[in-house]
């Protein structure tokens, strides 16, 4: 509802005395569902469901939620410029991952997260918290772990900035494809209001985020698989770092290339370029722990 809302208020602002409702749809955490897997699926086709029934026009996503491939029929109309990035730490007892001891319990909702602090990190207890930002905050808060790390633009879209004690940069915890950005969702039979959504999209962060997702697209990532991807602009040049985890040993296998890229089609052959190295130095092997 917060990314609605975001998405609303730009539209007005280009249209105004235009109609805009945001339409709540119920989330997995109203279903008593953690947002993962088969929820995540099922929250995408409930919206998807509201677009064809004409309920909705639109649907805003965390760009990293969506499946590399869109549904048939639909489109991503726009990507808005990235917020942060990066995976924040959250603590009341500690300042950063540093200062935590041994057998602290550090709490996290993904794989790609945990596949990376346990290569940092060994001696700390990666703990699996499932359900959206506020059941996470109230975890930490209750004791059951003494640490979160979770996207930063989640807290600052959810209000809880002031929370953040440290940002984690990408060479320490490399963000999942598409992180920060909000993706814009419609019909593809609608090209009226495909034109109208295109002022909000962003092209330094279509780009990168294209070449992301085609890296995932490659290797077969799902939202849930330890996986990542991020590609930032250094002189001009798209400059993109990967990464594929075995969940079961540990193994973490890195990668990067750069490229000029002047549209998506080059951004996503620079992710293709990456993951097929990847691929090249042993990659599937550790994807057939995943499935």
């Amino acid at each position: 509802m917060w990314q609605a809302e975001q998405v609303r208020q730009r539209l007005a602002a280009l249209y105004p005395g235009m109609a805009l409702n945001v339409l709540g749809l119920p989330g997995p955490a109203d279903r008593g569902a953690h947002f993962a897997g088969a929820a995540r699926t099922t929250m995408i086709r409930d919206l998807e469901s509201a677009m064809a029934e004409g309920r909705a026009d639109l649907a805003v996503h965390a760009l990293k939620n969506l499946p590399s491939d869109v549904s048939p029929g639909y489109t991503i109309a726009g990507i808005t410029a990235r917020e942060d990035p990066r995976d924040a730490f959250v603590s009341q007892r500690f300042r950063s991952l540093d200062e935590m001891p041994d057998g602290a319990v550090l709490g996290t909702s993904s794989q790609r997260r945990h596949a990376q602090l346990r290569e940092r990190h060994p001696a700390l207890v990666v703990k699996a918290l499932r359900g959206d930002i506020e059941a996470r905050l109230r975890a930490l808060d209750s004791g059951r772990c003494d640490a979160l790390i979770v996207a930063a633009s989640s807290l600052k879209r959810a209000g809880h900035a002031s929370r953040i004690g440290a940002l984690l940069e990408p060479d320490v915890s490399l963000p999942a494809p598409g992180q920060g950005a909000l993706a814009i969702e419609c019909r593809a039979d609608r090209p009226e209001l495909v034109a109208a959504l295109a002022p909000l999209a962003d092209r330094a962060t279509t780009l990168a985020t294209a070449a992301e997702r085609a890296f995932s697209r490659v290797l077969g990532g799902a939202a849930t698989a330890p996986l990542a991807a991020y590609a930032e602009w250094e002189e001009g040049a798209l400059w993109l770092r990967g990464l594929i985890a075995s969940p079961t040993n540990g193994c973490v296998l890195r990668g990067e290339r750069d490229a000029a890229v002047d549209d998506v089609e080059g951004a996503e052959a620079l992710g293709r370029d990456l993951a097929d190295e990847l691929l090249s130095r042993g990659a599937a092997k550790l994807l057939s722990h995943t499935r």
